[in-house]
């Protein structure tokens, strides 16, 4: 009996790991306390297709979260989307049902303005022009660096007439780009010449191609935006958002936590995934979000989590 017990135990682990035409085996999920939360201490979560789509949460996330806090594992939530200050977050999840504390939230748009401050950027005297929506403005007023552009810039127009110039603020330093629901031709073209001829430094919230904006469908991210100004400019951002390291760096210096002891757990391979790979930590993928089980498991695809759920409810199966 015991030799077929072990043989039922093989046979399950076989199954538990799905092998993929020239890739690596990906893993599922199957014993979260033994393959996953004993040995683990914080919990990073994105949360656009993890936490909620749209303005909808996905199911049994709130008992997720509260059964996480009663082991007392610390959590924290990093979004790509810069649309929102850490404050509107905060505002969202409360919106949702949802007990998260202010320093429990990273936004690309607070990597932004944390990026400025690391570099001393007030100090320069300069302005950031902005190509996005509020978030951006906000966290930029909370470490007092000015800034113009934004919702401001919603809606004006370029004339092209014989002996045009579009005039530009020359104090600009800096371009941080995110999402923009109203990117037009005078927000690039503004953007184009404050890089090209002012010398500002290009910034990206982030590069994500698709976003949730509602659950109804993907949307084109701020990707889009920031390829955009690649392409007239010929020049590389500095990317502040996943996966760039610097909201694990701070996260790991300001509440002194071994790496090897976080889980990153998002819905995309080439930001959240390998955000957490770069940086060494563990990694779990969500198929709530953009990735398909299809695509996961795909000889194309070269990023592979440590474990793939269908959705955090099986962390508590």
């Amino acid at each position: 009996m015991a030799n077929a017990a072990a043989a039922r135990r093989g046979s399950l682990s076989m199954m538990a790991t799905v092998a993929t035409p020239g890739a690596a085996s990906v893993k599922r999920l199957t014993s979260p306390e033994e393959e996953l939360l004993k040995n683990t201490d914080v919990f990073i979560f994105d949360c656009d297709g993890v936490i909620w789509r749209g303005d909808s949460l996905i199911d049994k996330v709130p008992s997720v979260l509260e059964k996480l806090r009663a082991m007392g594992k610390r959590m924290f939530f990093v979004t790509n989307n810069s649309t929102k200050s850490r404050k509107g977050y905060k505002s969202k999840f409360s919106s949702l049902g949802l007990d998260v504390q202010d320093e429990e939230i990273f936004s690309s748009s607070f990597a932004a303005a944390a990026y400025l401050e690391q570099k001393n950027f007030k100090a320069t005297g300069k302005k950031v022009y902005v190509i996005g929506e509020v978030g951006i403005g906000e966290e930029l007023d909370l470490i007092g660096v000015p800034h113009i552009g934004g919702p401001a810039d919603k809606g004006k127009t370029i004339e092209l007439t014989p002996g045009y110039a579009l005039e530009i603020d020359h104090d600009v330093g800096a371009v941080v780009v995110g999402f923009d629901r109203h990117f037009n031709y005078h927000k690039i073209q503004y953007a184009q010449l404050a890089i090209n001829e002012n010398g500002a430094e290009f910034i990206a919230t982030n590069m994500d191609a698709v976003t949730h904006l509602t659950d109804a469908q993907e949307w084109a991210g701020a990707g889009s935006m920031v390829g955009c100004i690649k392409g007239c400019t010929g020049k590389e951002p500095t990317l502040v958002g996943k996966p760039s390291p610097l909201m694990i760096d701070y996260i790991v210096y300001k509440y002194k936590i071994p790496k090897d002891k976080i889980c990153m757990v998002g819905d995309r391979l080439d930001t959240d995934i390998l955000f957490g790979k770069d940086n060494g930590l563990k990694t779990v993928l969500t198929l709530s979000g953009v990735t398909s089980e299809e695509k996961l498991l795909g000889a194309a695809n070269k990023i592979h989590p440590d474990f793939f759920v269908s959705s955090i409810a099986d962390f508590f199966p």
